[in-house]
């Protein structure tokens, strides 16, 4: 099979050739190994991170997770103006403002690029709620959608592996990201003035939706939702009642339209999977993090959901794959293979994002495992 082929069968519940391979490396490592300063990366596409992921699919030899699409669909805000400068420029760091010009007034957020890590945001769009927000809802107000970047994506990828669109759900794990002061000023809101957030959960929803009404008449092989920490920067009554009714929505679209559906969502998530497994239409969901970053254990979610979601997961990202040896790896991959892979419906992988200096050895030791322990049927090595 190829990885593409592999993968596809895993999201939809199946039993592939072997246990597909795709550790989470969206990031640092695609970004170090082009051998230059961050920065260049993340602010001047020198070179896009996607092409830089592709090249580390090529080193490595795993199954492709590509999930860069839906920064490439440029949403057209016929109101709103976007401009940017930089405040420094040094060898160490970069640091750029961003103003946006609505009809209702001005927004500015600061961000940072180091030249050795991903970047970072200084200052965050709304500093007053009640004032900011009607500005911010001035440039949701997009009519097209450019696809040219996407569609080049497609190509380059090939059969590497999967396709991904990305969207997301409304929430505290992306509403975090917009307001001056994150999580803390968001539980203020949601005791004092809840009708600002319960607008704004209205409003996100109606955009995440034509947004992805626009991602299914692309046909990716799979569109990516949820966000990161969708309950670990909450709980699970505010996910629930802000992120899942999207969530259900996009999920029963997709099946209609023939779509495979994931979410990622690091840190606690066994609730998740749990919801996600009975309430929606989801296809697959991961990193399935372990103690002390999250809260699931593979084995038991795979006995109690795996007939009904495909698992995605869940190697530890620092204690063994970034502090870990060879054979300390080798054995935690034919662990994770023991604990969910019968029956197929699972992806070998990692938790949320291996660190930037995570040894090569570590990776290619993954794949060996998947490559010769993870043939099915299992239990049969080459």
């Amino acid at each position: 099979m190829t990885s593409r082929e592999r993968m596809m069968i895993a999201i939809a519940g199946g039993t592939p050739d072997r246990v597909p391979v795709a550790p989470d490396i969206s990031n640092m490592i695609p970004a170090r190994r082009t051998g230059k300063p961050f920065m260049h990366v993340y602010a001047e596409n020198d070179p896009p991170l996607w092409r830089a992921y592709i090249d580390c699919v090529k080193y490595f030899g795993f199954d492709a997770w590509f999930i860069y699409g839906g920064l490439s669909l440029s949403l057209a805000h016929p109101t709103c103006e976007y401009t940017t400068r930089w405040l420094e420029q040094s060898p160490e760091r970069w640091i750029q403002e961003m103003t946006i010009r609505t009809p209702k007034g001005d927004l500015r957020a600061v961000t940072i690029f180091p030249d050795n890590q991903p970047p970072s945001t200084l200052e965050r769009l709304i500093k007053n709620p009640a004032v900011d927000l009607p500005k911010l809802y001035e440039t949701w107000a997009f009519d097209t959608v450019d696809t040219t970047t996407a569609t080049q994506m497609r190509t380059e990828l090939g059969e590497l592996g999967v396709f991904g669109l990305g969207t997301g759900t409304p929430g505290f794990q992306l509403w975090e990201t917009m307001f001056e002061g994150s999580v803390q000023t968001l539980s203020y809101i949601y005791m004092d003035t809840p009708e600002l957030l319960d607008e704004l959960r209205e409003r996100h929803h109606d955009f995440f939706m034509r947004e992805f009404a626009h991602l299914l008449a692309f046909k990716p092989d799979f569109i990516l939702t949820g966000g990161s920490g969708s309950v670990t920067m909450a709980s699970p009554t505010l996910w629930r009642a802000y992120s899942l009714p999207t969530l259900k929505a996009q999920t029963a679209a997709a099946k209609a339209a023939g779509v495979r559906t994931m979410v990622h969502s690091c840190g606690k998530e066994a609730y998740m999977v749990e919801v996600c497994a009975t309430e929606t239409d989801l296809d697959c969901i991961n990193p399935l993090e372990i103690a002390p970053m999250g809260d699931c254990d593979l084995r038991a979610l795979k006995q109690a959901y795996g007939s009904k979601i495909a698992l995605m997961g869940n190697l530890h990202t620092t204690d063994l794959m970034l502090r870990g040896t060879v054979e300390e790896v080798k054995a935690a991959a034919r662990q994770a293979i023991d604990d969910a892979a019968e029956g197929g419906g699972f992806i070998l992988s990692t938790g949320d994002q291996c660190g930037r200096d995570t040894p090569d050895e570590n990776i290619f030791a993954l794949v060996e495992v998947a490559e010769t322990y993870g043939k099915y049927p299992l239990g049969v090595q080459s």
